[in-house]
């Protein structure tokens, strides 16, 4: 049977028909699908970690356990979870282990353009890098049969444009595989250094092995073609992207296994071009190996550079070829910048941060957008739980140097990012008695990524009631005495909430409460208007920077079919008018 299908959606369904039991995921674009379509799969037990540090541990736990599992993750995710992804090369595996990472070239919804393939050659780690979805259902498969022969935890490298395309893929029946017995070994599976120095020279030994698997996997093959004067070393969608723009003129060296790469495969290639050229997005991984293994005619960066994701075109124009003439927007029509929905929670909050001046530390979450015009209400973003540690460092700093900030700087954190990592800053807080104001925006759900549930909301994966976890209780057991909840769209109460917090000698959280407006069970008041003839067009209201609103003939109008009938703006207006 064949199907259409994500590449998220193809690895997903590669666990089932592998016989994976266990994935274990914090959602992060563009991976989430992944873990998304693993629990619609019975056969599979599926959950949302707290972290990616978390779904990796639970992930080994369930593997040492003789359950086949996976946990998912986007590459900055793969950061918070570094930590047990070394030591488990040493450890190894018991059943097989999966690590899902998904790059986010071009950086569509990310912070940074990290290449995740350095993890795998650092951490002595084999990885797969599919390039197409039916590719990601057998690369996961193959994922499985490696991890078990060569006793390791295997990476599996996706990008924004493999996980997010569709390809039609084979289908096969799920295998069911007798769960492998656990049987206690400490000196290889407890890692204090008596044990881990003895572990070392198995993972080297697993590399040589490994690398002379990666000569001969049919993973890593060639497609010829009928002039050598050039030959293309490629993977994932940079091998898509060179057979769309050359197709069979030149041979091609489609790598599959990325680490570790063949050393001979890829010295018979070269001997056999007049030119080796890499193309692969990012970092130079390849063209490095190439060059350190004696391939000495080889180009990649020099020709495409490392920053952004490639394309057909832009191979073609740094490859000197015609680029077509692409069809463009018609002149006039304005660009849309990226907004809060009509709505959000967050827009009257960040509205009074900005009117009352202070430095806010920003953190992940859609609740960025707090940083874009008219807005404009925050100063650093950097990853998840920044936020609560950068504002402690600041207000400390400042402090000890004798100038006094802690009464004009709050920060902001989504109640997801709270739960993944804003819980041990703000026991850093709490313990070093900063006296800084910390901020939770808490939309009941994980907004950035789909609205996926999380600890705070009550619900699991699969939506079934589960612990609810209180959040004021929790800031309380911190350590934090002064824990107040605010509605983000009664702007008095905000304002009032936040000078308050700022005024008193001691650490404090707000917590500012009210849904996703896009979260179906949300039921909106519904839209209200604009009475043209109280409106002197003073433009008060549009400093909410609220899509649905806008000004026509020097008059404010509401949209209808966006806004939600939140008031926020009508608080702003000084006639009356809306």
């Amino acid at each position: 049977m064949k199907k259409l299908m994500l590449g998220n959606e193809a690895v997903a369904r590669g666990l089932y028909e592998a016989g994976c039991g266990f994935v274990s995921s914090y959602p992060g674009t563009p991976s989430t699908e992944i873990t998304e379509s693993a629990a619609k799969y019975d056969e599979i037990y599926a959950e949302w970690a707290p972290n990616e540090k978390v779904a990796m541990e639970s992930a080994f736990g369930a593997s040492l356990a003789g359950v086949r599992s996976m946990c998912g993750m986007k590459h900055v995710g793969m950061n918070v979870a570094a930590d047990p992804l070394f030591t488990l090369s040493y450890t190894g595996v018991n059943a097989g282990m999966i690590v899902a990472v998904a790059d986010d070239a071009g950086m569509h919804s990310s912070q940074n353009e990290q290449d995740s393939r350095h993890y795998a050659k650092a951490a002595k780690l084999p990885m797969l890098e599919p390039s197409d979805a039916s590719e990601s259902l057998n690369f996961t498969k193959l994922a499985y049969e490696i991890s078990e022969k060569f006793d390791t935890p295997v990476i599996m490298k996706m990008c924004t444009r493999v996980s997010h395309s569709q390809s039609i893929v084979e289908l096969s029946d799920r295998t069911e595989l007798p769960r492998k017995a656990y049987e206690k070994n400490g000196p290889k599976y407890i890692m204090m250094p008596g044990f881990a120095k003895k572990r070392h020279p198995v993972v080297e030994e697993r590399t040589a092995l490994l690398t002379e698997f990666a000569e001969n996997t049919d993973i890593n093959r060639l497609d010829e073609g009928e002039d050598s004067s050039r030959g293309f070393i490629a993977s994932s969608t940079s091998y898509m992207y060179v057979k769309e723009v050359f197709g069979d003129k030149y041979p091609v060296l489609k790598l599959g296994m990325i680490n570790p790469l063949p050393v001979r495969k890829i010295l018979d290639f070269a001997a056999s071009v007049d030119e080796v050229i890499v193309v692969e997005e990012l970092d130079g991984f390849i063209e490095e190996h190439c060059r350190n293994i004696g391939v000495s005619r080889v180009k990649g960066k020099e020709i495409f550079g490392c920053i952004d994701e490639l394309s057909p075109n832009k191979i073609r124009k740094a490859m000197g070829l015609e680029v077509p003439v692409k069809a463009s927007f018609p002149e006039g029509i304005p660009a849309r910048p990226p907004v809060m929905c009509a709505g959000c929670p967050h827009r009257g909050l960040y509205y009074v941060l900005k009117k009352l001046g202070v430095t806010v530390f920003g953190d992940i979450g859609c609740y960025t957008l707090g940083a874009v015009a008219p807005l404009q209400a925050i100063d650093t973003t950097i990853c998840m739980g920044a936020s609560i540690s950068g504002i402690h460092g600041f207000n400390k700093a400042n402090t000890f140097y004798g100038e006094k900030t802690n009464n004009k700087s709050v920060c902001v954190i989504g109640d997801s990012t709270f739960m993944h990592s804003g819980m041990t800053g703000l026991a850093n807080v709490a313990y070093n008695e900063s006296n800084s104001t910390v901020i939770i925006l808490d939309n009941s759900i994980t907004g950035m990524t789909g609205h996926q549930d999380n600890p705070t909301t009550g619900k699991n994966l699969k939506g079934e009631a589960c612990t609810k976890i209180n959040l004021e209780a929790l800031c309380h057991a911190l350590g934090i005495e002064r824990v107040r909840v605010v509605d983000p769209y009664n702007l008095k109460e905000c304002e009032e909430a936040v000078k308050e917090e700022l005024a008193a000698d001691a650490s404090s959280v707000i917590i500012s409460r009210r849904p996703c407006a896009l979260l179906k069970y949300v039921k909106h008041a519904g839209a209200i208007s604009v009475k043209a003839e109280k409106c002197v067009g003073c433009r008060s209201c549009m400093k909410v920077g609220c899509p649905a609103i806008s000004i026509k003939d020097r008059k404010a109008v509401i949209d209808g079919t966006l806004c939600t009938g939140c008031r926020v703006c009508s608080q702003l207006c000084r006639t009356g008018a809306i």
